[in-house]
């Protein structure tokens, strides 16, 4: 059996505790602190270094204990609290909590994942500054349509003015980012012959979705939230929705199987035939997304499996 090193992450400490009730020590959650860290899990014969995903506290711990030769992984802090809850802890403290996630991974079987490269890093970043950009854009853009004042409005218009060069700047860097990967921009490339698919969908699959074309359909749709989960209870059969998963992924593959359905037949009559048979339009969104997401990961695995060919 794995021995299991829970930590508790803050923005100045580290709580990690072996198992469910073994030893406790907090770190800084510096380097020294963190090489500490090291310390205190190769002592206790640690197979595996378990944090929470909690905002990027947990980033500098993850990467620096991977670089000592330490197995870790990152779990989801809602579930380790719905497990909490679960086992009847109601109270919230480091000690008790680095223990829960310790246990969690124990129950779960979490296995080690490995951090991502500089480059993905990077591009994760720039993707997610993009993001920021364009939701800033939108709000100036809707303030401007409720303002009459001249001097407001030319505030708002040299706003929007340098708002919109810096997103066409980070535009920029994320296709070189892209361009300059041999894998992402070949997978970009397969993704782009699906009629409807641009840069901006390329973009957010090789930062949020690394995992495309390495996982089966289930499990991607698993992973991205886009595959109906069971309901059912004794004779009643209940309805099946979605949840979890990545959300940005997701919203970004609501939008666009929208566009593609007006590019491509079988995705039109694909809509067409649920809409005949009485689906709901959130249904039929959920499958159109959800078809997209399909035809994009076997476009990734022949990619990938044409890179791995011997030329």
């Amino acid at each position: 059996m794995k021995i299991i090193c829970g930590v508790d992450v803050s923005a100045s400490h580290l709580d990690a505790r072996v198992g469910m009730t073994g030893a406790f020590a907090r770190f800084d959650r510096t380097a020294t602190g963190i090489g500490e860290l090291g310390d205190f899990c190769r002592r206790h014969g640690v197979d595996l270094v378990v944090f929470e995903a909690t905002g990027g506290y947990e980033k500098l711990p993850f990467c620096l204990l991977w670089q000592q030769g330490l197995a870790c992984a990152l779990v989801n802090p809602r579930a380790v609290r719905d497990l909490a809850k679960g086992l009847g802890y109601l109270e919230k403290t480091d000690r008790l909590d680095a223990g829960i996630i310790a246990r969690f991974a124990e129950i779960t079987g979490v296995e080690p994942q490995a951090p991502r490269s500089g480059s993905q890093e990077r591009l994760r970043a720039l993707v997610d500054r993009l993001r920021q950009l364009v939701v800033m854009n939108g709000a100036e853009k809707n303030r401007a349509r409720l303002v009459e004042d001249e001097t407001v409005a030319a505030s708002l218009g040299r706003t929007r003015a340098h708002l919109e060069a810096e997103i066409r700047r980070i535009e920029g860097e994320v296709a070189s980012a892209i361009d300059d990967d041999p894998l992402w921009s070949t997978l970009g490339q397969a993704f782009r012959t699906i009629k409807g698919v641009a840069d901006r969908t390329v973009a957010v699959l090789a930062a949020l979705l690394p995992e495309i074309g390495t996982l089966d359909n289930k499990a991607i749709s698993k992973l991205v939230g886009l595959a109906p989960l069971a309901d059912d209870s004794g004779r009643r059969t209940g309805r099946r929705l979605v949840r979890g998963g990545r959300r940005d992924v997701r919203d970004i593959l609501f939008v666009v199987a929208e566009i593609v359905r007006r590019f491509n037949d079988d995705f039109r009559d694909f809509a067409k035939r649920l809409k005949e048979a009485g689906k709901p339009p959130k249904v039929i969104r959920v499958a159109l997304a959800h078809k997209l997401l399909i035809r994009l990961n076997a476009k990734a695995r022949q990619a990938r499996t044409g890179l791995a060919m011997p030329t």
